[in-house]
Order: C-alpha cells, then structure tokens, then sequence
C-alpha cells in the first residue's frame, strides 16, 4: 500500500514538474517573442534613419553631379558653337569659289561654243573644197586615162611592180656590196691574223731522211764491227732492227732503217761500241739496251721542253710519252713534234688575236696529231688512235673535236677548232716544211689532172704551184654558172678521196666567171 501511494507521489510530483517546466518554458518564449518585436522595432527604425542619411547624401551627390554635367555640356556646347561658327565661314568662302568658278565656266562655255560654230563653217568649207577637188581629180583621172590608154588601176599595178623591180634589185645590189665588203675585211683581217702569227713563229727548215751516217777512227774498225764471220753485225743488226751499211764509204758505215727511233738507238749504240772499242755480241746487247734507255729519256725531255714552252703542266703521263715519240715521227719529211709545237703557237696567236682562249688553243694544237705515234703499233688511222688515247687520258671535249675536225671526221664544234685546223694547213704548206720524192710528186700531178679532166665539159686542165692549186676551163656553152660551182666543189670531194698531199689544194674553175673552193 505505501508502495502504491509513493509510486502515486511520485507520479504526480513527475506530473507537476512537467506541467512547472511547460509553464516556465510557455513564459521564456512569451518574453523572448517581446525581446524580438522590440529588437524587430529598433532595428527598422534604424535602417529608417540610415535610408533617410543615405537618401539625403544620394540628393546631395546628384545635385552636385547634375551641376557638374550642366557645367561640361556647356563648356562643350560652346566649342561646337565655335566650330560650327568656322564651318559656315569656310562655306560660305568655298561658295563664292565656286560662284567665280561657275562664272568662268560659263565664260568659257561661251568662247567654246564659238570656236565650234567657227570650226563647223570652217568644215563645211574644206568639205565642200574636198567635193570640188574630189571632182577635178576624177576629170584629170579619166582625161589621163583618155591620154594614156590604160586605166588608173593597170597604172597602179605597174607603179607597184616597178617599185617592187627596183626595191629587188637595190636590195641585191646592197646584199652584194654587203657581202663582198664583209668578204674583202674578213680576209684581210684573216691574212693580218695568219701573218702575225706566222711572224712570231721561227721554225728550221730541216728534212729527216732514211739513214744515218756513223764516224769511225779509221777503216780498220770496220772489220771489228763485222766481227768474226759476220757474228757482230748480225747480232748488231738482230738487236737493233736495223741495216747496217759497210761499203767503200772510207771512215764510215751506215744504218739505215725506216724508224727514225731504231735508228737514232742504232747509231748512239754504235758510236759507244766505236769509242769503246770492245764490240762482241754481248757488249753489243748492253750497250743497245742503255742506248735504248737514253733515247727513251730524250724523248721525254724533248716532249717535257715543248711543255715547258707552250706553258702547259698538267698533261697525262701517257700523252707525254707519246709525245716524246713524236720527236723521230715524220710526215712527208716534217717532223711531227715540231709540227704539233708549230701549230699550237699559230693556233694560239691566232686565237689571241679574236680573243679566244688561247690555252686551250695550245693544248687543241699539240695533240691534234698525237696518233700518228701509234700507227707504227695499232692498227687504224691516227685520227682514230689520237681520240681514243686522248679520250681515255681525259682530255677535254675541245681537244677531241680538234683531232677529229681537222681531217673532217665530224664538224667542228669550237671556234678554236678551225684555228687549229689553219695552222695545221700553214705549218705544213710553209716552204721547207714537207717535202717529197720527184716521182711520187710527177704522179701526184698526174692523178690531180687526171681527176679534174674526167668531168664533162671541162675543156683544159692546169696544175699550178707546185700542186697547190689546179685550173680547170671549162666550155662555156656546156657549163653554166650554176654548174660550175658544183664543177669546183665535186672535184675537190674527189681529190680528197683518191689523194694523198699536205696542206690544200685550191680549184678554181675558169669560165666567164669562176667559181673557187678547196680540198683541205
């Protein structure tokens, strides 16, 4: 029962106290509800007097803003009253320009108008003066064509090829005078050219031969030189490749052999064998291969001094050797080293003279005939073997033109070409240059005849100058002057095909007129 009535107790003191924390609870937001509605009052009223501060400063600033504004819109209103002041100045004086350029315009205008008025009268007049020309003209035409008796355009079309006649035949005439002054300047500048550098070329007139002719002591060394039973001259002969001559001839013997080399070997080694005095079969052997030795040594140097003058340094080996054998190599009797150095010193003078370059000149000079010291060792022609060996030393394109061009194996292809292909003719036309045998000369005459006579028409043939140029008369009622220059020029392709001669040989055909060409 107690226990009843304390867990009663207890229940309401739990009921009361709740229902005392409800009520101080209700009361402490009653009173913060009125702290709030007085805060709530307080701050509007503030932020009310702070929107009237703020109100008052905003009417301030504006006030003071709008004067300032007012004040600059003045001031500026000012300036454009100014501006606009001097725009309509400057108007107003561009229009009275432009009234007093109107005014002269219109002046102008005037005076023009005029002037046109003028020259229209002026034009009806001329017109009508072109009418009354117009019809005299047609009067005098038809009283001409009355006199005449031919009508004005017959008249014209014989004005025109009159005019036409004449205009052709003064053009010929000039052409003509053209081409013969050109002529008559080119070969005289040509043969100034050629003379000069002919002038400045000095050359021995000298002829190689077949033999050569060996000193001895005395007539007793000639019996040491056949040796016992022959066996020294024989072996001399084996080694050597060449003749040996022991006749009467007192104090000498004589070699003779067609190898300008062999036999230059020949007679050094016989000299020695001579001086020494020891002359058996191997002595002979030794003393010919030094021989051998010392020829082959001056024939470098003689190639190596004719470098040395033309100024030409960077020749292949090879060509220097080969141009040492040039030094016992004859054509017609002309040694042919001294033919290549005569012909690079014309070329190069000549060249010199146009101004061209006269180096390469040299050089195109010097080697045009390097073939003919292989002839002796290959087959073929030295035209052929000077290009091939050039070619493969690496020589330029001009100097291979050169050794083809100048005996017409293909055109030339370089100006210095045809002044090598003119020295090579000068250098072995000169007197004493070339020369040949009595008998072959008489045929060679002969055959040029023989070739110039078998033409048809040709009435008459003559070689003159030794050769060098052939006359040939033809008849003229069966050789026109058309005919001749192909007369003058197929004998010359057929002399050069059936012969063999230095330099060129001039055809000249002989009717009224002559026609001239060469076989070079």
């Amino acid at each position: 029962m107690e226990l009843e009535i304390t867990v009663v107790v207890v229940a309401l003191a739990l009921a009361l106290g709740v229902g005392a924390g409800h009520l101080l609870e209700r009361r402490r937001a009653v009173r913060g509800r009125e702290d709030l509605a007085s805060e709530r009052e307080r701050v509007v009223k503030e932020a009310e007097r702070e929107a009237s501060n703020i109100r008052k400063s905003a009417e301030l600033a504006g006030k003071d803003e709008a004067y300032r504004l007012k004040a600059e819109w003045e001031k500026e209103a000012d300036g454009r009253r100014s501006d606009l002041e001097r725009i309509e100045t400057r108007l107003a004086e561009r229009e009275e320009l432009l009234d007093r350029k109107l005014a002269l315009l219109d002046e102008r205008e005037e005076r023009q108008e005029r002037r046109s008025s003028d020259m229209k009268a002026q034009a009806d007049e001329q017109e009508k003066a072109a009418e009354r020309l117009d019809l005299r003209s047609s009067e005098l035409d038809k009283e001409l064509e009355r006199l005449s008796g031919i009508t004005r355009d017959e008249a014209r079309k014989q004005l025109i090829r009159h005019l036409e006649d004449q205009a052709r035949a003064e053009t010929a005439r000039r052409v003509r005078d053209l081409k013969e002054r050109a002529r008559r300047e080119a070969e005289r500048e040509a043969k100034k050219i050629i003379s000069m550098a002919i002038e400045k070329l000095a050359v021995d007139h000298s002829s190689e031969t077949t033999v050569s002719v060996v000193a001895l002591p005395s007539d007793d060394m000639k019996g040491r030189i056949i040796g016992r039973e022959g066996r020294n001259i024989r072996s001399f002969e084996a080694i050597t490749g060449v003749d040996v001559v022991v006749d009467d001839t007192p104090e000498a013997v004589i070699l003779s052999s067609f190898d300008p080399i062999r036999r230059e070997i020949a007679r050094l080694a016989m000299d020695r064998l001579v001086a020494d005095g020891r002359i058996h079969p191997g002595r002979i052997e030794e003393v010919v291969e030094k021989a051998r030795e010392d020829v082959q040594k001056s024939m470098t140097e003689a190639a190596e001094e004719v470098l040395y003058e033309l100024g030409i340094h960077d020749l292949h080996s090879e060509l220097i050797e080969r141009l040492g054998v040039l030094r016992y190599r004859t054509s017609y009797g002309q040694n042919q080293l001294q033919h290549a150095r005569e012909v690079a010193l014309l070329a190069a003078s000549m060249a010199t003279e146009l101004g061209l370059d006269g180096q390469i000149t040299k050089r195109m000079g010097l080697l045009h005939d390097i073939g003919k010291a292989l002839t002796h060792e290959h087959e073929g022609s030295h035209v052929e073997l000077g290009y091939e060996l050039c070619k493969r030393c690496g020589e330029k394109e001009a100097v291979l033109n050169a050794i083809r061009a100048h005996h017409d194996e293909e055109p030339a292809l370089f100006a210095e070409t045809f002044l090598v292909t003119a020295a090579d003719a000068i250098s072995g036309a000169r007197p004493g240059a070339r020369r040949e045998s009595f008998e072959h000369y008489v045929k060679r005459l002969e055959k040029l005849e023989k070739i110039a006579s078998s033409f048809e028409g040709v009435e008459k043939v003559y070689a003159i100058q030794a050769g060098r140029e052939i006359r040939v008369m033809v008849t003229p009622d069966r050789v026109g002057d058309k005919e001749m220059a192909e007369l003058s020029e197929e004998t010359a392709r057929r002399i050069e095909e059936e012969l063999q001669y230095p330099g060129q040989i001039k055809v000249v055909v002989v009717r009224e007129t002559r026609a001239v060409d060469f076989a070079r």
